[in-house]
């Protein structure tokens, strides 16, 4: 994924909380910074709530960023699941 330096990038996850998912991202800070964190329900009753998880992020220094999602349970040791990106982040044009 490419990503520019002090601009942000999102990217989305589905997240089923019915069955307590939960998305947990790992980065380095010195590369990296979190901006938002918000949850869009997109089916939700007495028995399901699931949608999608939005982060936002921006590239604080430019170069090759590793930014990994693990889908935890609340009961689990071990990541249901794993997303990993290669961000690559440019110096903002004209600097």
């Amino acid at each position: 994924m490419s990503a520019t330096v002090d601009r942000s990038f999102v990217i989305h996850l589905w997240e089923d909380r019915t069955r307590g998912e939960q998305w947990v991202p790992s980065y380095d800070s010195r590369g990296l910074a979190l901006l938002s964190d918000e949850f869009l329900c997109i089916a939700s009753n007495n028995a399901v709530e699931n949608g999608q998880r939005i982060f936002e992020f921006k590239a604080v220094t430019p170069g090759t960023h590793r930014l990994v999602f693990e889908k935890r349970m609340g009961w689990k040791f071990t990541a249901e699941d794993r997303r990993v990106f290669q961000i690559d982040a440019a110096s903002p044009p004209g600097s």
